[in-house]
Formats: structure tokens, C-alpha cells, sequence
């Protein structure tokens, strides 16, 4: 797609971009910017063995910001026609209060070359470039990337043709256990179409596919029920939706059902807890991923705050939070602001090397914005958040950690966690773990809160694999917005956490 496109779709040009660029900031104001969004959603949902309900939603409009030092101002509006856009900027700068000040939030520093650009205002200033090297503008060909290329965009699918994949799940899972007594299949994908400019004249646009399977399973033996689920979710076209998919998400689902009936509370206390490869990783999101935004942190609400360049955890250790994964649940081209997507490391060989940061936190602690900041829709927002949040692999074999603990617990996967920013205790259900008992992985565990404190547990790793993993699962972020990420994590060994059982 090119700028015409998007230019189409929003039924705008940049003429009036600039206008309402500069109604936004009529009051004064340091920064003004446009977020353009239409979304397409469909879903199917597959239950008592067949597909018998779905639905399809739009959603269109603008969002316009405008900040004023720390008074930021926002509106939205459901409508692109220029009277509307003009509106939504003077109740945004005068929510703002705008002083009329000068300075402006920086133009995005890459460590590439300067890519910003004067103020939309100044003559000549005309960059006519979204998602394309070679037309010059604000985009170059060090900053392109195309990290979910689709052979045909899911507002131009026939959902029609996904009915007997649906069934084949559904019949798939019963096939594999005599014990399922309900299987759901539900399929859902999006289209979001984006466009973004702002005062200092950048204009960057998008096309973000996403598509997400989720299949549950009911199983019920000798008066007892268990639910078994698995999820699989990519910016992807369907041209990437298989039958190996759908085997693969069949499998998954009663995989380890039989353990899961078995499954005890075993006595708590505080011992050693190895966290399982993958999924698990949705503790290093919740417990310490949070604690790296830099919201939290340019509030001194977090437990981080302040503490840059300081050892956090052993040598070895470092985690991420990458925009860049091809094809990822959190992967993007651009963020909610318009800055490139990338890789940034807030752990370097445990050490605190950066905050996760929007262009306002950017700001205000001097260095470049990390592509993080993001919203839910066109009526929320940017603020700091997470996209793949994972701890790289170490040199530890699975095997020989597990093998290194006397008695514990081994975890493949949390939920319904609960954390405490600014403290940073936490606390999370175990939904599949085992106990280890002399080096071995033995009884299934079931019943059991993991509890400690992120940075505490940090400091408590003692050993991490080399079998590093992302999760293909819906995960969805809701700091006050429900944003789509994903997580990983390879084995990691922390060495004394509290496990609340018997």
C-alpha cells in the first residue's frame, strides 16, 4: 500500500492533517499528534460440534493528543471529516491548557541518524513517505522493515472457507480422549489499517494483521472435571492457517490430561522453583516486565526506579522486550507513535540497562523512545507497554537444573497472577507444575500459589537454559488497556521462592 492508500481510506490528505495539527496546538502546547485507526474483526465460534455463531465489527476514527509539559490532552472522533478532526484538536489543547511554550518533544534519535523532522509548519517540509524506502520522507531504508507480510489481507477473506478446519479440531480432540465431553473452537482475526502524523511532520502508516485460534477442551472422568486449553496467535494471514495448526492445537489441548487428573496439593513452604520453558514466562511479564515501564519509573512508582546502571541480578542474565519477531503476537513495524519497532534490552548480563519508553518518558529522561508505546484504539492514549517480553537463553542443560534440585516445584504454566508495582510482590496460580524430589520431575501438582517478590526473585536465579522459547499463546495486556503481547523464557532455576500448598 501506498500514501494515496491510506490517504483513501481515512478520507483525509495532509493539507488537513496540518490543520488539525495546528487547531491542536492553537493554545500553545509542545506536541500534537494524529492517530488514524480502521479495524475489521471477524470471529467464528465452534461449540457442541458446530460452527453457530460469529460476528463482524468495524471501527473507525481519530485520536488526537496534545501535550503542554506534564498536562497531557485527548480526544477522539468517530468521524475523519475535517470540521470533526478540527473539534476533537481545540477540546484536546484545551484540556491541555496550553502556555505556549517551545520546546518539543525530540524527533526519534535510532542511533542511526537523526529520522525526525522540522515542524510541519516550516516551508518545504513535506515528507510523503508511509512504509516506503524509496519515496523518501521521514522513512529510510535503515528503518524498514516489513515484519508481517501477508499474501492477502483478512477484510478480503471468504471466513466461510475456515468452517471445516473449525470441525476438524473439534473432531480431533474427541479422537484423542474418550473423556471429552465439550470441545470449543474459536477463530478470530483483525485488520488494522493505521496512520499516524504528528507536529514535528513525521507520518508513518501501517497494515497489522492478527489472527488467533483458541480451542477448549471439557473433560470429565469418574465424577471429577478438568479444562484443558491451548491457543495459537501470529500477525499472520490465513494463507498461514493449517491442518498442522489445527493437529497441533488438537494435541496440545489433552496433552497432559491424565496428570492433571492425578494432580495433588502438595505441602508448601519455601523451596526452589523451576520454571518451565515458554509459558511460564508470563511471570517475568507480570512481575518484573511491568516494573521496566517507564512510566512507572519517571513516577517513582516502581521498585526499578532510579536504578539504571546498577547490578539487578547475576552475570548472564538478560531480558528483552523485542518488537522486531516476524510474524509475532507482539511484533510491530511501527508503534502507536510512530516510532520504529526494535529490540530493546532492559537487562544486560544483569544489569539494569534501559526503561521501556513512550515518547513522553523518553523525554523526560533524555534518551530515545524504545518503540513501546502503544495503545488499544484510536480512543485510548500511547502509553509505555510491553510487546515480547522474554529472558534470553543461557548455557545450562533443562536436564541438569532439574537434576540440581533436592525437593521443589517445577512450573509449566501460570495464570490469574496478581502484582504490586511499585513493591513488586506478586503472586500466581500454578496450572500445570510437578513436584521434583531427588533431581526428578515426580507427582503432578495442582492447588498451589507461587508467591515472592520480582527483583527478590531476580536476584534469586541460579541458573538459565539454553532451551529458550515464545509462547504462541493469546496473551493480551491489560494495564489499563488491553494491548496484544507475547512471552518466553527458557528453564530458569530461582532459588527459593514461597509455594503455598498444604
Amino acid at each position: 500500500m501506498n500514501q494515496e492508500d491510506f490517504f483513501n481510506i481515512f478520507r483525509t490528505d495532509r493539507a488537513q492533517m496540518e490543520q488539525a495539527v495546528s487547531a491542536g496546538l492553537s493554545s500553545g502546547g509542545d506536541w500534537c499528534d494524529l492517530y488514524f485507526e480502521y479495524t475489521i474483526y471477524n470471529d467464528l465460534l465452534l461449540k457442541d460440534g458446530e460452527v453457530n455463531d460469529g460476528s463482524y465489527n468495524e471501527d473507525f476514527g481519530v485520536g488526537i493528543r496534545v501535550l503542554d509539559g506534564e498536562k497531557t490532552g485527548y480526544a477522539y472522533s468517530e468521524s475523519t471529516g475535517l470540521k470533526d478532526m478540527l473539534a476533537a484538536a481545540r477540546a484536546a489543547s484545551s484540556i491541555a491548557g496550553g502556555r505556549g511554550r517551545q520546546e518539543r518533544i525530540p524527533a526519534i534519535e535510532t542511533g542511526r541518524g537523526r529520522t525526525g523532522r522540522s515542524s510541519v509548519m516550516e516551508k518545504g517540509i513535506r515528507p510523503d513517505g508511509i512504509g516506503n524506502p524509496e519515496a523518501g520522507g521521514y522513512m529510510d531504508k535503515r528503518l524498514h522493515q516489513d515484519l508481517y507480510p501477508v499474501v492477502r489481507t483478512w477484510d478480503k477473506e471468504d471466513h466461510g472457507k475456515f468452517l471445516p478446519l473449525l470441525k476438524r479440531i473439534d473432531a480431533s480432540v474427541r479422537s484423542k480422549d474418550g473423556s471429552v465431553v465439550k470441545v470449543m473452537v474459536h477463530l478470530a482475526d483483525y485488520q488494522s489499517y493505521i496512520m499516524m502524523f504528528n507536529s514535528m511532520g513525521e507520518l508513518t502508516a501501517d497494515s497489522r494483521p492478527m489472527c488467533s485460534i483458541t480451542v477448549t477442551a471439557v473433560f470429565s472422568r469418574n465424577g471429577k472435571t478438568e479444562n484443558g486449553t491451548a491457543s495459537w496467535s501470529h500477525r499472520f494471514g490465513a494463507d498461514m492457517i493449517s491442518e498442522e495448526v489445527a493437529d497441533r492445537l488438537a494435541c496440545k489441548v489433552v496433552e497432559g490430561m491424565d496428570a492433571r487428573f492425578d494432580a495433588r496439593r502438595p505441602k508448601g513452604g519455601e523451596m526452589p522453583v523451576v520454571m518451565g520453558a515458554g509459558a511460564s514466562g508470563i511471570l517475568l511479564h507480570e512481575a518484573m516486565g511491568h516494573a521496566f515501564e517507564a512510566d512507572f519509573n519517571r513516577k517513582g512508582q516502581s521498585i526499578f526506579s532510579g536504578k539504571i546502571g546498577r547490578r539487578i541480578c547475576s552475570p548472564g542474565i538478560s531480558i528483552a522486550d523485542d518488537g522486531t519477531l516476524p510474524g509475532n503476537r507482539g511484533a510491530l513495524n511501527f508503534d502507536d507513535e510512530g516510532v520504529p519497532g526494535q529490540k530493546t534490552y532492559m537487562v544486560e548480563d544483569g544489569i539494569l540497562s534501559s526503561y521501556l519508553h513512550d515518547r513522553i518518558s523518553a523525554s523526560f529522561f533524555g534518551v530515545s523512545p524504545t518503540g513501546n508505546g502503544r495503545r488499544e484504539s484510536f480512543r485510548f492514549n500511547p502509553i509505555p507497554r510491553m510487546r515480547s517480553t522474554y529472558m534470553e537463553s543461557g548455557d545450562a542443560d533443562p536436564d541438569d537444573i532439574i537434576a540440581s534440585v533436592r525437593h521443589g516445584i517445577y512450573v509449566d504454566e501460570f495464570s490469574n497472577g496478581q502484582v504490586r508495582i511499585g513493591e513488586g510482590d506478586f503472586t500466581f496460580y500454578v496450572k500445570s507444575g510437578y513436584l521434583i524430589e531427588n533431581g526428578r520431575l515426580t507427582a503432578p501438582v495442582k492447588d498451589i500459589n507461587v508467591i515472592g517478590n520480582g527483583p527478590e526473585a531476580l536476584s534469586r536465579i541460579t541458573a538459565v537454559g539454553n532451551d529458550l522459547r515464545i509462547d504462541e499463546g493469546t496473551w493480551t495486556c491489560g494495564k489499563e488497556q488491553n494491548v496484544p503481547v507475547s512471552v518466553g523464557i527458557p528453564t530458569v532455576l530461582v532459588s527459593s521462592l514461597v509455594v503455598g500448598g498444604e
